[in-house]
């Protein structure tokens, strides 16, 4: 007898299990980069985040497999575009593939990543010790004092950029 998800009642229409290897591939290659870097707890929301961004990144990119570094680095820049670059992207499978199970991963971690907001240092505020911020460590890049509400992708990003750095 096949599990329920071979004959037929689920999976793809030929009878076998739908298995999102682009996406799992692309989610491995984040989880060794984070784990690698040691920057946060596996298992933190930090880490979530930032494994959600970087396998996104990796997933939608167009180049070879594995997605050199210098390539991901610039991408996850601060100073780029990111979510809009997601969005795009996301659109542009949506109209080739119309669905697929590495295409749903994709969507949902991008939701995830765009709708969950997480109280944090404010990362776009002012820097500790310049004017307005009140921070006691003059010349720190980020008061951590200030914490705002920021989408989840404000705070994954950073981290897997910086995690790519360290590589």
């Amino acid at each position: 007898m096949l599990p329920e998800s071979t004959n037929g009642t689920g999976g793809t229409s030929g009878g076998g299990l739908a298995v999102p290897m682009a996406w799992l591939c692309a989610e491995y290659q984040a989880d060794e980069v984070l784990r690698s870097a040691a920057l946060v707890a596996p298992g933190s929301l930090e880490y979530r985040a930032g494994l959600q961004a970087l396998a996104l990144t990796v997933h939608l990119s167009e180049d070879p497999d594995p997605v050199p570094v210098e390539t991901l680095l610039r991408r996850t820049a601060y100073d780029r575009p990111w979510p809009s670059w997601v969005e795009e992207r996301l659109a542009g499978r949506l109209a080739v593939e119309r669905d697929g199970p590495d295409l749903a991963l994709a969507h949902s971690a991008w939701r995830g990543l765009r709708d969950t907001w997480v109280r944090a240092a404010d990362v776009d505020g002012p820097a500790a010790g310049e004017a307005g911020s009140a921070a006691d460590a003059p010349g720190s890049p980020v008061d951590e004092k200030v914490q705002v509400w920021l989408p989840a992708w404000k705070l994954g990003l950073p981290l897997a950029h910086l995690s790519l750095y360290l590589r």
